[in-house]
């Protein structure tokens, strides 16, 4: 038994292979293909469904959010004055002495 080599690169080899051209495309080695069908799951109307494209439309249509899929918004700063950042850390340095020097507020 033999195996035969080709060369890619200059100076790399790989064992070679009989490559399906019909699979390939011109981007991607391999086509990527996600299914539409799923185990049957239960959406909230009761009924199960194999198809995510259905699953997903009805849950849209009752207001639902596809956990993952949401869209985030932006984290926006409390302030960017540089006065507001210099008092919240006078006040963040204040009770963190407070707390080491002993002092506990009364809790109702």
């Amino acid at each position: 038994m033999s195996i035969e080599l080709e060369e890619f690169e200059p100076g790399r080899w790989r064992v070679k292979r009989t490559r399906h051209e019909k699979q390939r495309s011109k981007n991607l080695p391999l086509p990527f293909v996600i299914s539409d069908i799923m185990e049957p799951t239960e959406q909230v109307d009761g009924k199960f469904y194999t198809s995510k494209r259905q699953f997903r439309a009805v849950g849209r249509s009752l207001g639902l959010i596809e956990v993952g899929n949401e869209k985030l918004k932006p984290k926006q700063r409390a302030s960017t004055d540089r006065t507001v950042k210099e008092a919240r850390r006078q006040s963040i340095k204040n009770a963190v002495e407070k707390y080491k020097a002993g002092h506990r507020p009364q809790r109702p």
